[in-house]
């Protein structure tokens, strides 16, 4: 009987030991948030399964016009690291951060670039250009390696194959616009989330919204756009998936251009849609661009 209960007690330590090994793996890694999807998507390529990484705006969300819940409070007290992407896009984050009430280092992903600006307003898109994403990706992996140098090598290891991963994409975007013909590089978009995609590979983007979606174009603004669009013989305008379609739509029908597709600027889509990555993101919009502008 003695025999029995020994085998039985070795047996339930067997059984508990991964469990528990499981648990103090999980209790180890590092909680932090970003402040949307895409940014979040970064620092999950970095972080690997050494971090715990949550999204305070998820797919879909528009991180212009978010409105914080009390759970994104609750994320940003029990997290040691706040990934921001900073130049004004989180213009409601001081107030959760204040409520939150918690001790979680702010990192702006976007230090060291120079922003465009437009008036005196900085354009936020930063990530646009894959350029600038290795950036984000530069400072994401010091900050990590920072708060938890248990893990440093680690990290550096996850950034140094995405880097790879971003640079071969970045090549893959140039050739793309390359088969492009010149004359047909430009395009209208819904807001002006595409100032840093233009800069780094030559397509024009027209836009009647500004930086933000909170921003309401004037009757005139339209107006000057549709003229534009017939004089300069626009091939092709866009649908942003955080945006009301019904602007692009207006003036597709007035000047006969095409709708080209939509254009994923300031968030990615669930799992199972067209961008739940920033790579299939930008993979997803260079496609669409040369299937409506290279023919």
């Amino acid at each position: 009987m003695r025999r029995w209960f020994w085998l039985a007690l070795l047996a339930l330590v067997t059984l508990l030991g991964p469990a528990r090994a499981q648990d103090r793996s999980a209790q180890e890694r590092l909680n932090v948030v970003a402040s949307f999807s895409i940014l979040a998507d970064l620092v999950r390529n970095v972080g690997g399964d050494k971090v715990n990484v949550a999204a305070l705006v998820g797919p879909e969300g528009d991180a212009h016009v978010y409105r914080p819940t009390p759970a994104d409070a609750r994320k940003v007290a029990e997290a040691k690291l706040l990934f921001i992407n900073g130049f004004a896009l989180e213009g409601w984050l001081p107030r959760l951060v204040q409520s939150a009430g918690g001790k979680a280092t702010i990192i702006t992903a976007t230090d060291g670039i120079t922003p465009i600006k437009l008036g005196s307003a900085p354009d936020s898109h930063a990530w646009q250009s894959v350029a600038n994403a290795k950036i984000y990706v530069a400072n994401i992996r010091d900050a990590l390696a920072a708060a938890n140098p248990a893990n440093a090598a680690a990290f550096r290891a996850n950034a140094e194959g995405y880097l790879a991963e971003l640079e071969a994409l970045d090549s893959d975007v140039r050739q793309a616009v390359a088969t492009i013909p010149e004359g047909r590089r430009k395009v209208i978009s819904t807001h002006r989330a595409f100032g840093y995609f233009a800069a780094a590979y030559g397509i024009e983007f027209i836009a009647p919204v500004g930086v933000s979606t909170e921003s309401e174009p004037s009757a005139r603004d339209i107006a000057g756009i549709i003229t534009q669009i017939k004089k300069a013989k626009i091939p092709a305008i866009f649908l942003e998936n955080v945006s009301d379609p019904r602007l692009i739509q207006r003036i597709a029908e007035e000047t006969g251009a095409r709708i080209g597709g939509t254009l994923y600027s300031d968030s990615l889509t669930a799992e199972k849609g067209e961008a739940p990555t920033y790579i299939a993101m930008v993979r997803h919009n260079i496609k669409a661009l040369t299937s409506a502008l290279g023919h």
